[in-house]
């Protein structure tokens, strides 16, 4: 028992190690965030002098399109999330209450796509956005996330674990199928919903290659784009580099510390059923 619980206090100081490893760049580039440009090259961790300068400029400067590019983040974010949550949750109730032909080779189609690497799929996609005049858009930077593989497949196994005699119930009783997938099917799904909309709200915050070429204006600049933009100009203005960043990354912190449960509830009953 006592080698046991040795065993255990030696894994959790390991383990509490290594995050402190990983934590610790996050940690600087946070501290990093309150010193001005003569402590920002100093080999301190901590600001001798803290100061909220940098906070003002990114965000009130009127040179500064922070806050522009922290919208447009935001708004790509956020549609992409609502559309693959609505979209792919369709796709997936679909897939696993509905018998039709060709249903498992559907699946599996849809599935092979995540094969593809993304760097295979930035010429179509660019054909199409220029094409339809998509440049410089909204529309041009979401429409590729607008609905994802990872996504139906997530849907699909979460919804096979739905008893069917509740949705044979609502149909007896008269309801139609679009609202029993709004009433009855996606309440009973909302942990994987949780875990979709993180991944997919986080994967399209971060995104920088695409938002990279579907846009050539500063004003449409997503913040990994802008960020990158505005390390070449600020050259070695390293503090507002640093401060731009760790405001880049609260929302993304914010999201998983309100949501970790249900990731990890939503990952845990995934797959349940083939």
């Amino acid at each position: 028992m006592s080698a046991r619980k040795n065993g255990g206090v030696a894994a959790y100081a390991i383990l509490t190690l290594l995050s402190a490893i990983m934590l610790f760049p996050f940690f600087w580039m946070l501290l990093s965030s309150f010193k001005d440009a003569t402590q920002i090259f100093q080999m301190k961790v901590f600001p001798t002098r803290p100061t909220l300068d940098n906070y003002t400029y990114i965000f009130f400067s009127r040179n500064s399109k922070f806050p522009q590019w922290f919208l447009n983040s935001a708004i790509v974010a956020v549609c992409t999330t609502v559309s693959v949550l609505f979209f792919d949750s369709l796709v997936g109730y679909t897939l696993s209450s509905f018998h039709f032909p060709g249903k498992k080779f559907i699946f599996l189609l849809i599935i092979s796509t995540l094969m593809i690497p993304t760097e295979m799929l930035v010429i179509p996609w660019y054909a199409m956005a220029r094409s339809l005049k998509w440049g410089n858009t909204y529309w041009g930077i979401m429409f590729p996330g607008m609905i994802s593989a990872f996504g139906v497949f997530l849907m699909r196994q979460f919804m096979g674990t739905i008893p069917h005699d509740l949705i044979d119930a609502a149909r007896v009783d008269g309801e139609g199928e679009l609202r029993i997938f709004l009433t009855v099917v996606m309440p009973l799904v909302a942990p994987a919903l949780a875990t979709l909309a993180i991944f997919n709200f986080i994967g399209n915050w971060n995104a920088f290659m695409w938002p990279l070429i579907a846009v050539s204006k500063p004003r449409m600049f997503t913040l990994p784009v802008g960020l990158a933009n505005f390390s070449g100009e600020a050259g070695s203005d390293w503090h507002y580099i640093m401060t731009g960043a760790t405001v880049s990354m609260m929302p993304l912190v914010f999201v998983f510390i309100l949501f970790q449960k249900q990731i990890v509830r939503g990952i845990a009953m995934t797959g349940l059923k083939g």
